[in-house]
């Protein structure tokens, strides 16, 4: 063997015995590294002060941060109030309550006159009414402007000379609505009512007012008879419809003006005899 040959075998063998060193006892950062002679130190060995450096690298899996224990908030339920029952609304006293009525009362300085016709009650209270307030009208004049109709709701049934006590559509008369818009047609102050008060007609008296109400007959007991007119339109008609004027009252009777007659009835016999018809009158207030 050359002697060159040996050199090389030599220098073999150094260098396979230094990397099983290097490989056994690997220096930690900041420790020395023996260098061997003609053997090249690797790059990320630090020729200058042989140290090896160490390039620290990213821990492949995040660090997992403990997050502080958070206790669930505790729901408080708002308690839902029972419902209070609504107290029932009380009457409100009336803020123009009416007057005290006087035990009896008269309306005075009401003429009465005898009716022309048969049927013509209703004209003969109506005129004797206006005069009271005031107004002369003839009585052949407001029987003749009075409308006709089959329907006594809406004018003057049958012949005025017709025979007395019949119902439509046979001569029979008229009732309060007719009446009291041909009224006002004449100046008057008059409004018809159905159903009103006894009550109300005590307060006209009381202030004055005489009142034209329909009865049967001379203030008598009767019945109501439900008709129906050519319009369709049905009321109640009576025999013996009759109209006659209050003019007073006490505390158990009322005072009748009939045509040119005056009497008095028990208040029970006027209640009975006035409701047949459905407590029909005229009266000078629209709200008596």
């Amino acid at each position: 063997m050359s002697k060159k040959n040996r050199k090389w075998i030599t220098a073999s063998v150094i260098l396979a015995s230094a990397l099983t060193i290097g490989a056994i006892f690997w220096p930690h950062q900041g420790q020395s590294v023996l260098a061997f002679p003609g053997i090249p130190i690797p790059q990320w060995i630090s020729t200058a002060t042989n140290t090896i450096t160490f390039t620290p690298t990213q821990s492949p899996f995040p660090t997992a941060t403990a997050t502080p224990f958070q206790p669930l908030p505790t729901s408080t339920q708002t308690p839902t109030p029972l419902p209070t029952d609504t107290p029932s609304p009380t009457d409100t006293p009336d803020p123009t309550p009416k007057p005290k009525l006087p035990k009896e009362a008269y309306v005075q300085g009401v003429n009465g006159t005898a009716q022309i016709f048969s049927l013509s009650c209703e004209a003969s209270s109506a005129v004797d009414f206006a005069a009271f307030f005031g107004t002369e009208i003839s009585e052949i004049d407001f029987q003749n402007n009075l409308p006709k109709s089959d329907d006594p709701d809406e004018g003057f049934v049958g012949n005025v000379y017709g025979y007395l006590g019949q119902i439509p559509p046979y001569p029979y008369g008229v009732h309060a609505e007719p009446v009291a818009r041909l009224l006002r047609s004449y100046g008057v102050k008059a409004y018809a009512h159905k159903e009103l008060s006894f009550a109300a007609i005590k307060r006209e008296i009381a202030a004055g007012r005489p009142v034209i109400v329909w009865v049967i007959g001379d203030v008598q007991s009767g019945y109501p008879v439900s008709y129906t007119a050519s319009n369709g339109h049905t009321t109640n008609v009576a025999y013996n419809e009759h109209v006659v004027l209050i003019t007073g009252y006490t505390q158990n009777t009322v005072t009748v003006l009939d045509g040119a007659l005056v009497y008095e009835r028990s208040i029970e016999q006027f209640k009975s005899s006035w409701g047949v018809l459905q407590n029909q009158a005229i009266t000078r207030k629209e709200t008596p």
